[in-house]
Parts: C-alpha cells; sequence; structure tokens
C-alpha cells in the first residue's frame, strides 16, 4: 500500500454541482440522473455547502428508500430553498491532502463525502467514503 498518496488518485474530479440559485427540484433530478448522493453546492466555483439525499428525503415523507428510485412528495419543495436545506461550510480537504487524511477525518465523522477544494476555496472535486473503501479493496 503506498504511504503517500494523494487525494486525488481517489476522488472524483469534475463532479456534479449545484448551484446556490438551483432548487430542491433540480437536486433530485441530479441525484437520480447521475445516481450520485452527495451534490458540492457552488457559487463562482467555491464551495459553499453540500447536499445529500438524506437531506432531501429528511424534508419530506419517503415510502421506501432507495437510493437510485425515491420518491420525494415534490410539494414540500416550495416549503424550502436549498440554503435552508444544505449543510453550509461543509468540512473540505486540501487537495494536498493524501488519503491517509481523508480516512482519519471519516474516522471520526458523521458525513461521508468531503469537498476537495483547492488553496483558493474553489472545488476541484469530492471524495466519499465509498471512494475510500474502493481503493483499500483494491490494495488487497
Amino acid at each position: 500500500m503506498k504511504k503517500r498518496e494523494s487525494v486525488r488518485h481517489i476522488m472524483a474530479d469534475n463532479p456534479v454541482v449545484l448551484h446556490l440559485n438551483d432548487g430542491l427540484g433540480q437536486a433530485e433530478k441530479l441525484f437520480k440522473k447521475h445516481r450520485v448522493r452527495h451534490l458540492p453546492v457552488v457559487s463562482c466555483a467555491k464551495i459553499v455547502g453540500i447536499l445529500s439525499m438524506t437531506d432531501l428525503a429528511r424534508i419530506s415523507f419517503v415510502d421506501s428508500y432507495d437510493p437510485h428510485d425515491f420518491t420525494i412528495d415534490t410539494s414540500v419543495y416550495s416549503l424550502f430553498t436549498l440554503e435552508q436545506i444544505m449543510v453550509r461550510n461543509p468540512k473540505c480537504i486540501p487537495d494536498t491532502a493524501i488519503i491517509k487524511e481523508v480516512a482519519e477525518i471519516f474516522l471520526h465523522a458523521d458525513f461521508h463525502a468531503l469537498p476537495v477544494v483547492d488553496s483558493k476555496n474553489n472545488l476541484q472535486g469530492i471524495v466519499t467514503t465509498t471512494d475510500l473503501i474502493k481503493y483499500l479493496l483494491e490494495q488487497y
């Protein structure tokens, strides 16, 4: 196992993103279309938040939870804005970090995705617990 491998090796670069003025309906469409569970929220390429499928499902009555085929009562979309639902100022990791640092953060975190940013807080990618597990499995 390589000890100083960069987070860039396992992150998804060019992640699907939401813009601060996007609505919750747009978020649901992106979750379903791209089969992702986390969407960074950006304003002028700077990370300002993150929205998970769980955040979106939490505001509605969901009959069953299938991460790729969930149905939400869309009438609640008019009651909330993206800013109200997203996690503001999420924990981010610099693009200079190593994979071990990602693992250490996830070990103690209650979240499963980290936006990867450059020194100007511009979004470079996203790394998830799934990315980390896939990497670890490749090592064996």
